[in-house]
């Protein structure tokens, strides 16, 4: 029986616990025997998060909670910086067009990230600057921002600091209230380990002054709503209250193995992975400066199309990975390390990456990538 492996940047798997708390009955939301639930849900996005400021959950993908950003602190005509290092990064600047923001788009060629010396620099030039959309993890080039340097910058100003954290939260490193960062948005779907439908930001109280302010017109993501149910812990909406009771869970696994633990152990997944496309003779897309611990972005040879050992991976062994996007189509895949994926995981996809490439005519010593990967995991 052909196994099904993600190795994809979400969703991710959905690990067995889960999946018993998911298929239980589902109770009606409107009672405190949910409302503790919430309750204990928010409280562990706030350990994740490494945060003190309110999280608010809402029933979305982690678009919803990047759309409720934009319309709950700004409004129209007002002038914000987005960062733009990849695909997700290009989100930010397609919702605030969509809401007559005016977006000044700093861009890092793909594979690299912007630095903060030119987030200052564009702050410095206008004292007007409402806000600065950054991307915590680009999955769509395997980099991360630089949030600490640029939340040290952006604290001295004006502007708030707001961060997609959708794929990176639990998987790389966010300090959030240590950082500066204002608004956090994430999602269920990717590091958390559930099936997509719960979303939810952080707003600290600097972000929070300002949605008095706000005139984008606005009904589900309009955050007054989800601050006003919240203090009696309640949501304005139906929540996804399966997915919010099995969040529960997944949080209770992340403090049980403790968030800087399970830190280190996606560091040494991406280790491992890049060590064992290097032995292969192939080439990381990333930059060094900027490389993440949540995917690992892979050069194809040249004579060999990224679309085909996708298909066969995907097709023939049951394990998928990500493609690439954009310009780097059919040039790169995408490794995923993140979730409950382990180093068993990772070896059985790298073993799986060998089989393709000499297949398509690649020419390496079989074994060599998963031998480089062992190394990394038994040193």
């Amino acid at each position: 029986m052909k196994r099904l492996l993600l190795l994809t940047p979400g969703p991710t798997q959905v690990p067995p616990r889960l999946c018993e708390v998911l298929g239980r009955p589902i109770i009606h939301h409107r009672t405190s025997q949910f409302q503790a639930f919430l309750k204990e849900a928010a409280e562990g996005l706030q350990y994740v998060l490494k945060t003190k400021n309110d999280v608010y959950i809402m029933a979305s993908s982690g678009t919803g909670a990047m759309e409720a950003s934009v319309v709950s602190f700004l409004s129209p005509g007002d002038k914000v910086i987005v960062a733009e290092a990849g695909k997700f990064g290009e989100r930010w600047t397609g919702l605030c067009k969509a809401y007559g923001i005016e977006a000044q788009v700093i861009k890092a060629t793909w594979g690299k990230s912007v630095p903060s010396a030119e987030i200052k620099k564009a702050l410095d030039a206008d004292k007007n600057i409402k806000a600065v959309f950054i991307t915590h993890s680009e999955t769509s080039t395997g980099t991360n921002a630089d949030v600490e340097g640029i939340g040290q910058v952006v604290k001295d100003y004006g502007a708030i600091l707001i961060a997609d954290a959708v794929s990176g939260l639990g998987v790389q490193d966010l300090q959030t209230d240590n950082w500066h960062v204002d608004v956090v948005c994430s999602a269920s779907h990717k590091g958390l380990m559930l099936p997509p439908g719960v979303a939810f930001l952080s707003v600290s109280p600097k972000a929070d002054a300002l949605i008095a302010s706000s005139k984008i017109p606005k009904y589900y993501f309009d955050i007054r709503k989800y601050k006003k149910a919240w203090a009696q812990v309640d949501t304005p909406f139906t929540p996804s209250i399966g997915i919010v009771i099995a969040l529960v869970e997944s949080l209770k696994m992340i403090k049980e193995v403790g968030i800087d633990n399970m830190l280190a152990q996606y560091a040494r997944l991406a280790q491992a992975t890049r060590a064992a496309a290097l032995a292969l003779g192939l080439s990381l897309f990333a930059d060094k400066s900027a490389i993440s611990n949540v995917l690992t972005a892979i050069v194809m040879p040249e004579s060999i199309d990224a679309g085909k050992v996708l298909k066969i991976m995907r097709d023939t062994h049951g394990i998928s990975v990500a493609p690439g996007q954009d310009a780097v189509k059919g040039k790169i895949i995408r490794i995923a390390h993140m979730g409950v994926i382990d180093e068993y995981d990772i070896l059985t996809g790298i073993a799986c990456l060998e089989k393709v490439l000499k297949q398509l005519g690649h020419k390496f010593e079989m074994g060599v990538g998963v031998a480089a990967a062992q190394k990394v995991f038994n040193p």
